[in-house]
């Protein structure tokens, strides 16, 4: 693995110490999906899978996955849409569990994978608050100490106390992220929350990620901001159709994910073009041009 150290970009994380602790070890992670559930089985598909190795139905959402984070390290997890890059998240937050290899983690996680999951909708936020530190194991004595500095972080105002189905996206991403960071974690995992929100809730995210950061916590994000992740990650990784093709320093991964995407791009475009030409397309669905998807 390659790390980052001593990289003179303003806010970024500080160099990672060479005997920092591990805080998740991943080693040969595979996740597999049935797809018969989605697809009508016939008893000639059921019998003929009987003899195979693998099931014909059978899908790697991941597959011989293996890395690590270490105290103090903000790794990216980038890819295109489908790579496996919230399955893996997912398996690191204990919802998923994964089809072979072993997890490791060392220490508390707190996760913001989807905007409002585990929210009460009939509750309010300040309800919820105390519903979250349930589930979490904080006492009373710790979510009274924490709960001011949520509500604060939130910045909601007066919607702190009304039901979370009057929550536009926005504010339930505000009182998630909120939530998740402010019971000091080990292991903090985010998905895309970053995105969300206007721009001064994104700027106090970003920094809320630096100072955990800084105080030798580790973060693991899902990000498509690549701006996010040559600034403040100290390492990235890639994923491709589930398997990590890139890990490394932050710039270098993201050149080769722009490079890949504009490769895709342009062979799409031209498989679109060669079945116009071969007058194998009569009708184009509206988004055929930017997807380079033919019906």
């Amino acid at each position: 693995m390659v790390d980052v150290a001593g990289r003179p970009a303003d806010g970024a994380p500080a160099p990672l110490r060479s005997d920092a602790p591990v805080a998740i070890e991943v080693r040969d992670l595979g996740v597999q999906y049935s797809l018969r559930f989605t697809k009508k089985t016939t008893f000639h598909r059921s019998f003929i899978n009987l003899f195979r190795r693998e099931p014909a139905d059978a899908f790697w959402a991941l597959r011989d996955v293996t890395f690590q984070v270490v105290h103090g390290e903000s790794l990216a997890v980038i890819g295109p849409n489908g790579a496996g890059k919230s399955t893996l998240l997912q398996v690191l937050a204990g919802i998923i569990t994964p089809s072979e290899g072993i997890v490791d983690v060392d220490g508390r996680i707190s996760s913001l994978l989807t905007l409002g999951a585990g929210f009460d909708q009939d509750l309010s936020g300040r309800d919820n608050i105390r519903l979250a530190g349930a589930f979490m194991g904080l006492d009373a004595a710790t979510m009274r100490r924490i709960t001011p500095g949520i509500v604060e972080f939130a910045d909601i105002g007066p919607f702190i106390d009304a039901p979370i189905k009057t929550y536009s996206s926005g504010m339930r991403a505000r009182l998630g992220f909120a939530i998740a960071t402010a019971v000091d974690p080990d292991i903090l995992l985010l998905d895309e929350v970053l995105a969300t929100g206007d721009e001064t809730f994104r700027a106090k995210s970003k920094q809320r990620v630096l100072e955990l950061v800084r105080s030798a916590k580790g973060v693991v994000l899902v990000t498509h901001d690549m701006n996010w992740v040559t600034e403040f990650c100290n390492r990235a990784i890639l994923l491709e159709r589930g398997r990590i093709i890139a890990e490394g320093d932050p710039t270098e991964v993201v050149a080769i994910h722009r490079e890949h995407s504009e490769r895709t791009k342009a062979e799409r475009k031209a498989a679109l073009d060669r079945a116009i030409q071969e007058g194998g397309v009569t009708s184009l669905p509206p988004d055929a041009a930017r997807s380079g998807v033919v019906r």
